[in-house]
């Protein structure tokens, strides 16, 4: 099926207060997800991913061990990792669930101790990629970290948060500081209460 640009579920600003300014919300959202868009479908147009799911069109077209992606999956990828990344973050939902503080806890050690895995996942992809909490088969919570647009879905794993560490995600804002980057992505922009229905549907 043909992609389709999500509206942002908040305001272009609504984000400011948590060090995401409305500068970055119209780059990243309005231009670089909106190529990611466009892309994908000049791509699977005439091919047999047209009538396809995103879903199974970054699953069927994901290549195990290529560094470099095709076409179609890079942005099909790229538009499923963008769509999850706005509904993680936003300015209601920052105060964590107790239910997901304790799956948190017992499978890290504390929540402290999960953030500081997810901010190094984050700061050791070399490169362009996502870090992620995410729920394997068996119901373990663990932290990921993947090149350029590779997500869950290619591991059969539940993305529960995501965090992407492209430039354009915080260079705006945050210059070549990554790691104040994702430090300031747990602290003030993640929605707990989205990552608490992730975890409950997985």
């Amino acid at each position: 099926m043909a992609f389709e640009l999500p509206d942002l579920p908040y305001a272009h600003d609504a984000l400011a207060d948590g060090g995401m300014s409305r500068e970055t919300l119209e780059f990243h959202h309005d231009l670089h997800h909106k190529a990611y868009v466009d892309n994908g479908n000049n791509l699977i147009q005439d091919t047999e991913w047209a009538s396809k799911s995103l879903e199974d069109i970054v699953t069927g077209t994901y290549s195990a061990g290529s560094v470099a992606q095709n076409g179609i999956f890079n942005n099909a990828s790229q538009h499923w990792n963008h769509m999850q990344f706005w509904t993680m973050m936003g300015p209601t939902g920052r105060n964590m669930p107790g239910e997901l503080e304790s799956r948190i806890a017992d499978s890290f050690g504390s929540v402290d101790q999960f953030k500081q895995d997810f901010t190094a996942a984050g700061v050791g992809q070399f490169g362009s990629g996502w870090c992620w909490l995410v729920a394997d088969s068996d119901g373990s919570l663990n932290i990921t970290k993947t090149e350029n647009g590779v997500n869950p879905l290619c591991f059969g794993q539940t993305a529960l948060l995501g965090c992407d560490v492209w430039e354009h995600s915080y260079y705006i804002d945050f210059r070549n500081r990554r790691p104040a980057y994702l430090e300031n992505f747990l602290n003030n922009l993640v929605n707990w209460e989205n990552v608490a229905e992730r975890l409950s549907g997985a």
